[in-house]
């Protein structure tokens, strides 16, 4: 039953695979913005090798190298076991590495420590495994002592002197030497074997000798042991009797060898016989391969990496004079595992294929055993895996899911070795991300071949759409072709596709984009170049280098003279269009080389100066004939006219002792551009009759300039007038496209002709269209003008269009075919199954069911997601339901996106409509989520309202988002001093107290606070004051106004109190008329008029307008005198003193006047109240 059963079974899983669709492993870029976010599982850099001997002479060491993301931690198990590192003094493993130091300078012994070891690397991601390493310790142990008895033998006769060395690891190299250390000489008799042994195929008599020793060299400790001398005696005989040959290695007629593939082959035939015999191989069924080494006087046959080829018999023949003897060997070739298919690391998106392969031969086959994070698959500590199945070489991977990265290792094995390869399977979920620089500006010539990058990355593999100005569908076909890795090309670039160019990246998780701003720029062209000219010595030459570029693009024009750069000194003279050499000599002769470069391009162009001596042109004349530009030519005449050329004929004018050099050939037409004349072409200056080639259907004439060294003549008189003929168009109208305007027609536009492209009367467009792919005839159209409308087509189908220009004489050449695109119409279906999945606190996964893409009706372009937040579950939080939209582009069978910048903590609503580039389809069925509590936004304020030299009063509010059930706030501060902070101290306040009294141990401490809101699920996002130093405070207590102090409405009311107390003194003084002392009125400030009432007292006016400067005094007939008062004049002994409040204390006492009171000795100590009022 399982007989007929398994090979069925082979087939059916072969079908599978063949139907199987995997998706190719992603490449991730070693950009390093990518490689520091991406996770990865361990991958194993550095290993030691499988057998390893170590020097007992040295400390151990054991490598163990891996990189991953995050930093593995690594493990050790020996001999299967788990090994302890830490446990032993000895043993350190290195800083974030695997590798194992065994030091030995307290002592131990490294044989203590042999063992098989293997390194583990983990991280979150996975484990990865090395090989198992064998340590072994180096061993050079000693010769056994022993006493060799004299070797006697007879001349002629076989010897071998076994050497037998003593079994190191590795074992020794061996060589042969005598007392003087001198080496045995070997040949074809005396030869050392594979063994060791030394042959003689016959023994002479200068042979005899007493030092025969074997010496052993031990590679790791550099020792060489030396076995006891053997001492040979050898009896002659007046004649040897000659013998036929016979094996003294390998013995009998046959032997059998096995060697593995790689390793070298050896095969050893050494024979005995007088005269020496020579040996010879041969291979059984062909001949000795080109690997083949034959060594030691052909005694010894080697392959140094053998094959399955090399399998077989090979036989040795030795033979002398006397006869001939043969051996065979038969070479068996087995085989350790080796990789036919390693297995690679492999990279998925979430719900993509893929597979590991471990392909591996040998002899025998090896077996295959699969391990996932170094379990193997199927034990009980081994990961399950749904989407994971084995397939003996094969573990094919289905619809992969986040979080299942693993490190899968293949183990293949054999009883002569075993492979073991680490291969990560990494699910990577990665939004698009651009790796190129941002916005960057490409200068390209125009007509050229023009690539701009737009490199990027995303895991599912993004796709990447180009457009132009930010409109229009992709830019792909035609003049246009994007590369697999985000290249757009154009073909050529011409003016028009000057603009900014928008790549696009797109996949399930978002999108991304980057612009690149395209400038084309006119070609740079040396319009007038350097022309060939000989100079009389002494004269002045001049070399033209006009240059025509595009106007944006800053140029540098270089000179260099026989290729070398030109140093222009006080001689050489170079202005913006030409170099000038004054005073030639024969230095100067050479041939001169213009070069202009621009940023992005170069052009340049040469000519020989050749200098003459005076005698060699004007033998009767001296060379020092005055010299000026040529007369212009005269004598135009056009003949022999053809269809697009005229011979033009000349007389030169008069060049006035400079040779000319060339004529410019020049032309005005008067259709297009009546009245300006344009360079056709130029010609030696030797020529006066040239055939101009002329474009056709235009009415020229001609005008002739000759140049010199000295400079150019004028204009000639014009030619007559010469009409060519017509011509079919040569050129092919430009930016051809067909584009819907509506939904059952087709725009075809194209960019017109220039007018000296038309060639002939009545340019017209002959336009052809047809459906795509259906075999149809084509249509087409003549018209004028620059468009066509396709009337009645289908909605948004395909349509191959071509154009050709022609006019009355024939049509010119037919563009190239593209496709154009009749219009588009709204989708007819809504996207169906809406549903969210796994909602969380500012994102929520989205499933939907795809539409039919006949249903688009147009260019697909997204499903675009309508959502809004209808409510906070915080109660009293009013939000804003503004609606907002997300478009995810995704044609694959089950289609999911990620709505991001949620609130957290809210009632969202959502619908999703399929759009193509101009509608939007019917909406999809409503969703209702609700997003899970997030941590606060920042509390609305938090403010120091209250400052004084024992305590800080905080105040805060609450934030506007809670973005959950606020459980508190978290107030962190310390104390500041420039850049030295104090220990942080930590509030917790329940969340209806929005304020906090902090108690200073020291007025001029300074202090930081840092809060923050809490949820449940943690503290939000902190804010920070800094209370600034306390003698630069300004603060409001308590939010109190200074009015409402007790000592500020005290001062308020004493001053109020005065204030009345005045005023009821001039009330008094008022109606005691002039009772006072005139000099009291003196005193007092008077207007420049007094006015006496009829009582007898004077009229004081208080207006303050009309009160006399400071420091001056009115005088009772109204005249203005200078005070020279002082306080200290009021005095009494110039004492006076301030109350705290500014108020005077003290006897005011009057300044008498000189004339009135000089000689009275009585005084009158005016009173405090007189005083005030004499001063008012």
């Amino acid at each position: 039953m399982m007989a007929r059963g398994g090979p069925c079974a082979l087939s059916v899983m072969s079908f599978v695979l063949m139907l199987w669709q995997e998706a190719s492993s992603i490449e991730v870029p070693l950009d390093p913005k990518i490689q520091q976010d991406l996770k990865q599982p361990p991958t194993i850099v550095k290993q030691s090798l499988k057998d390893y001997i170590v020097d007992p002479r040295d400390n151990i060491i054991i490598e163990c190298e891996a990189k991953g993301n995050p930093v593995p931690m690594f493990s050790w198990r020996r001999n299967g076991k788990f090994f302890n590192v830490g446990k032993d003094p000895r043993v350190t493993m290195r800083k974030r590495s695997g590798t194992l130091e065994i030091s030995f300078r307290s002592g131990g012994r490294p044989e203590d420590y042999e063992g098989e070891y293997q390194c583990f690397a983990s991280n979150d991601f996975g484990t990865a495994l090395t090989n198992k390493i064998l340590l072994r310790v180096s061993k050079s142990p000693l010769w056994p002592k022993e006493v060799l008895e004299p070797v006697v033998v007879t001349e002629g006769s076989p010897l071998v002197l076994s050497c037998n060395p003593p079994p190191g690891l590795p074992p020794p190299l061996t060589f042969w030497m005598n007392s003087n250390m001198m080496s045995i000489a070997q040949d074809r008799r005396v030869s050392m074997g594979l063994n060791g042994d030394l042959y003689f195929s016959n023994v002479l008599a200068k042979d005899s000798q007493t030092d025969y020793s074997c010496n052993a060299r031990f590679l790791f400790t550099h020792t060489i042991q030396q076995k006891n001398p053997y001492t040979l005696k050898v009896q002659t005989s007046r004649k040897v009797t000659e013998t036929p040959p016979a094996f003294l290695s390998p013995t009998g007629t046959d032997s059998s060898m096995m060697v593995l593939r790689g390793e070298k082959l050896q095969l050893e035939c050494i024979a005995s016989g007088v005269p020496t015999p020579s040996i010879k191989w041969f291979k059984k069924g062909g001949d000795l391969n080109q690997k083949v080494k034959l060594e030691n006087y052909n005694k010894t046959l080697q392959i140094d990496s053998v094959s399955e080829e090399d399998a077989g018999e090979y036989m040795c023949m030795a033979n002398n004079q006397i006869g001939s003897i043969r051996h065979s060997i038969y070479v068996q070739v087995k085989a350790a595992p080796y990789w036919l298919d390693k297995p690679s690391n492999l990279v998925l998106a979430p719900n993509e294929n893929g597979r590991l392969v471990c392909r591996t031969n040998g002899n025998p086959k090896p077996d295959i055993q699969w391990l996932v994070n170094g379990e193997p698959i199927g034990s009980d500590s081994s990961l399950p895996n749904p989407s994971r199945e084995v397939v003996g070489d094969t573990i094919i991977f289905r619809s992969v899911q986040t979080g299942s990265s693993a490190v899968y290792q293949c183990n293949a094995s054999n009883q002569h070795g075993y492979l073991l390869a680490n291969a990560f399977v990494s699910i990577l979920d990665m939004a698009p991300r651009m790796l190129g620089p941002k916005n960057q500006l490409i200068k390209v010539i125009e007509n050229n071949r023009t690539f701009l990058d737009c490199p990027f990355f995303g895991s599912p593999l993004p796709e990447l759409r180009w457009f132009k100005n930010g409109q229009g569908s992709g830019l792909d076909g035609g003049h246009y072709r994007v590369y697999i890795n985000g290249t757009l090309e154009i073909k050529r670039a011409l003016a028009e596709d000057q603009g900014t160019y928008t790549c696009v990246a797109s996949n399930i998780l978002g999108k991304e984009e980057n612009q690149v701003r395209l400038e084309v720029k006119e070609p740079t062209r040396i319009v007038r170049a350097p022309e060939h000219q000989s100079a009389i010595r002494g004269t002045m030459a001049r070399f033209d280098c006009r240059v025509k570029s595009d106007a944006s693009l800053p140029i540098t024009v270089t000179w260099l003279k026989d290729d070398k750069p030109l140093s222009l000194g006080w001689r050489l003279k170079k202005d913006e269009d030409s170099l000038s050499i004054p005073s030639v000599n024969e230095g100067d002769e050479g041939v001169y080389t213009c070069t202009v470069k621009t940023e992005i391009d170069q052009d340049t162009a040469s000519a020989r100066l050749t200098v003459l001596e005076d005698a060699s042109l004007f033998p009767s004349q001296s060379s020092a004939l005055p010299t000026d530009r040529p007369d212009p030519p005269t004598d135009l005449e056009l003949s022999d006219p053809a269809a697009s050329s005229i011979r033009l004929t000349w007389i030169p004018g008069d060049d006035h002792n400079s040779p000319v050099t060339r004529f410019v050939v020049q032309f005005e037409e008067d259709h297009w551009e009546r009245g300006k004349w344009q360079n056709l072409s130029s010609y030696p200056g030797d020529l006066n009759s040239v055939v101009l080639q002329l474009s056709p259907f235009i009415n020229y004439q001609f005008r002739v300039l000759a140049v010199n060294s000295v400079g150019q003549s004028r204009p000639s008189r014009p030619s007559q007038r010469y009409q060519t003929s017509p011509a079919p168009p040569d050129t092919i109208p430009s930016d051809l496209k067909g584009w819907g305007t509506n939904k059952n027609n087709m725009e075809i536009s194209w960019e017109p002709l220039l007018d000296t492209e038309r060639n002939g009367p009545n340019l017209k467009y002959l336009v052809w269209w047809r459906r795509k792919d259906t075999g149809e005839d084509w249509s087409n159209v003549t018209t004028e003008k620059t468009k066509h409308i396709v009337q009645d087509t289908e909605t948004y189908v395909p349509y191959e269009i071509k154009l050709q220009a022609k006019n009355d004489i024939g049509p010119g050449p037919e563009s190239n075919i593209i496709t154009g695109y009749s219009g588009e119409d709204k989708p007819t279906a809504p996207p169906t199954d809406l549903r969210v999945f796994k909602p969380e606190s500012t994102k929520v996964s989205i499933h939907w069911t795809p539409v039919d893409p006949s249903t688009v009706q147009g260019e697909f372009k997204e499903y675009r997601v309508y959502y809004w937040r209808e409510a906070s579950m915080v109660k009293g939080l009013h939000v804003n339901k503004e609606k907002k939209t997300k478009g995810f582009y995704s044609t694959v069978a089950q289609p999911t996106g990620i709505l991001t910048d949620l609130h957290p903590y809210s009632h969202y609503r959502m619908f999703m409509v399929v759009a193509n580039t101009r509608y939007e389809g019917p909406p999809s069925n409503h969703v209702e989520f609700y997003t899970k509590e997030g941590v606060p936004d920042v509390p609305t304020s938090l403010k120091i309202v209250q400052r004084s030299t024992d305590y800080i009063r905080l105040e805060w509010e609450k934030p506007v988002e809670p973005n959950g059930i606020l459980i508190g706030y978290t107030l962190k501060y310390q104390t500041v001093n420039g850049s030295q902070v104090g220990r942080m101290v930590i509030e917790s306040f329940l969340p209806n107290v929005t304020s906090y009294k902090l108690r200073l141990p020291d007025r001029a401490l300074r202090y930081k606070f840092y809060l923050a809101a809490r949820t449940q699920v943690g503290a939000g996002e902190v804010l920070a004051v800094e209370s600034p130093h306390f003698t630069n405070e300004a603060y409001i207590k308590d939010h109190v106004d200074i009015a409402t102090q007790g000592w500020f409405i005290g001062l308020m009311c004493a001053i109020a109190l005065i204030i009345l107390i005045l005023l009821i003194v001039c009330f008094i003084k008022r109606s005691r008329g002039g009772k006072y002392p005139v000099r009291d009125k003196k005193d007092l400030p008077l207007e420049g008029v007094d006015q006496k009432g009829e009582d007898g007292s004077f009229d004081y006016h208080s207006d303050e307008d009309n009160k006399p400067l400071q420091g001056s005094q009115n005088s009772l007939d109204g005249g203005v005198k200078e005070s020279d008062d002082s306080l200290v004049d009021y005095g009494e002994g110039g004492d006076g003193q301030f109350n705290e409040d500014g108020s005077f204390i003290g006897q005011y006492t009057v300044k008498k006047d000189k004339d009135e009171t000089e000689g009275n000795e009585s005084s009158e100590a005016t009173s405090p109240v007189n005083a005030i009022y004499s001063l008012a």
